[in-house]
């Protein structure tokens, strides 16, 4: 096991500064380019859905319930995106470890991308009946399964092809694509309610930003399609057929049973930031709007301007993280996070205009903190033959335990108490879990790829 320490600019011993991929060489620029792009428009895709979710949903695909019985099941639907990830990250990862990260990048962004167009195609209940919100489920899982399996590949594919050892800013850009598919399905959707009577919108302009995926996917493909292979990936395949090395047959299972410390590290390590994210962002759609009888257009311009500060936050966040290391700089942001969890509420509850339109932005520069470091911080837990499936994985099942469920929890706490704080307090222990995985992960920010998941692999 090889640590040394570096300084910005100069390569790691073990880089991939001396690969040279058979598939042509990638620039770290079209790396970056394809990475980020095609995950912020599967990003899109999500946030899309759910936005729709909490504001349109539960009125054209569950009607005739109680309004809040309506969100709820509307809000089901967007859980289910967020239970199937796991599988999509096994299914995909697999075969990411097994042939390479890009063919899989390429067939993660055709699988979300049409999945979401066909949303926008959907007959509504007043069509067919419980047909309409079956199919809705369909597609969602199918949203699922795609971008299960895409997050794992957009970083890798930016993490091993670093040469400069600054992979903690380069995989935050991955990390960008999140408030930027946020700031692109809010901003869209606050367009058409601004510009469109309600009748209309609800008639036939929600399903514009879903149709929107077809001209996106295409951008996706032709920007991926250019890309070669990891480098890191590459050079691993090599050494493994030059020692004659016993392939990995099932990665999945080599994970949870060499890497169960890591894994558990992974999701124990973004949970909180993933209850963070959804509360800060989208838990002003739901609470602010039904519970505090805020302006449904207050609430989505707070959450566009949350997505713009956390896009400016995640680069400079993840550039520290090169520097101080990755377990100060996400240590740091859920120990702010939870504090700021009591104030954002309180700041919600003022019902000031003012407040509550940068309550969301102050949250969401603090979940930069936590979150920018995860795209190099969790791949630098496993090995190449197993990194795919490893990182995929251990992401993918956080966001079921955090995102997925975060929405359905926080409402029923509401309805069951009465008050925000409560969410708050769940917030903060999430935040604790983080504080401590992250504490007692080793620090990976100065080991090589090439080297990554040997020191962790030694400590189960």
């Amino acid at each position: 096991m090889s640590i040394q320490s570096q300084t910005p600019g100069s390569p790691v011993r073990g880089s991939t500064a001396d690969i040279k991929p058979k598939g042509g060489e990638n620039s770290m620029k079209r790396v970056v380019a394809a990475s980020f792009v095609g995950t912020t428009l599967e990003y899109y895709d999500f946030f899309a859905y759910s936005t729709a979710a909490s504001i349109v949903f539960p009125i054209l695909f569950f009607p005739g319930s109680d309004p809040a019985i309506g969100l709820i099941l509307a809000l089901s639907t967007y859980a289910v995106g967020y239970v199937v990830r796991p599988l999509g990250a096994a299914i995909f990862g697999h075969f990411g470890d097994k042939i390479g990260r890009k063919n899989v990048l390429v067939t993660t962004l055709l699988l979300m991308g049409l999945a979401s167009a066909a949303v926008g195609l959907l007959p509504t209940y007043e069509n067919i009946g419980i047909w309409a919100p079956i199919l809705l489920v369909a597609l969602r899982f199918l949203q699922g399964i795609g971008i299960g399996g895409e997050w794992g590949g957009a970083a890798l594919m930016v993490t091993e092809s670093d040469k400069s050892g600054r992979r903690g800013f380069f995989g935050s850009l991955v990390q960008s694509a999140a408030p930027t598919g946020l700031l692109l399905a809010t901003g869209i959707f606050t367009l058409l309610t601004a510009v469109l009577a309600k009748d209309a919108f609800l008639a036939w302009g929600w399903r514009i930003p879903f149709l929107i995926s077809f001209l996106l996917v295409a951008i996706g493909l032709y920007i991926r399609m250019k890309l070669a292979e990891s480098p890191v990936f590459e050079e691993a395949e090599k050494k493994a057929e030059a020692k004659k090395e016993e392939e990995v047959k099932a990665p999945l299972v080599y994970v949870f049973t060499h890497y169960k410390k890591s894994l558990a590290l992974a999701v124990g390590a973004r949970i909180g930031s993933d209850i963070a994210f959804y509360i800060f962002a989208l838990f002003i759609l739901v609470y602010g709007t039904e519970q505090l009888g805020l302006p449904r257009s207050l609430a989505l311009a707070a959450s566009t301007l949350s997505a713009v500060a956390q896009m400016i936050a995640i680069p400079l966040f993840g550039a520290l993280s090169d520097k101080l290391g990755r377990r100060p700089v996400m240590i740091g942001g859920a120990v702010a996070g939870i504090v700021y969890s009591f104030v954002f509420i309180a700041m919600l509850n003022s019902k000031d205009p003012f407040l509550v339109v940068i309550a969301p932005a102050i949250g969401l520069v603090i979940v930069a903190a936590m979150y920018a470091p995860v795209a190099s911080f969790i791949p630098e837990l496993f090995p190449t033959k197993v990194r795919y499936t490893g990182a995929a994985v251990g992401f993918q099942l956080a966001g079921v335990f955090g995102g997925g469920f975060a929405p359905l929890i926080a409402i029923q706490l509401i309805l069951l108490t009465g008050t925000g704080f409560s969410v708050a307090g769940y917030l903060s222990a999430a935040l604790l879990l983080m504080v401590y995985c992250v504490y007692v992960a080793k620090e990976t920010s100065k080991i090589a790829m090439t080297e990554a998941g040997k020191l962790t692999a030694k400590a189960e």
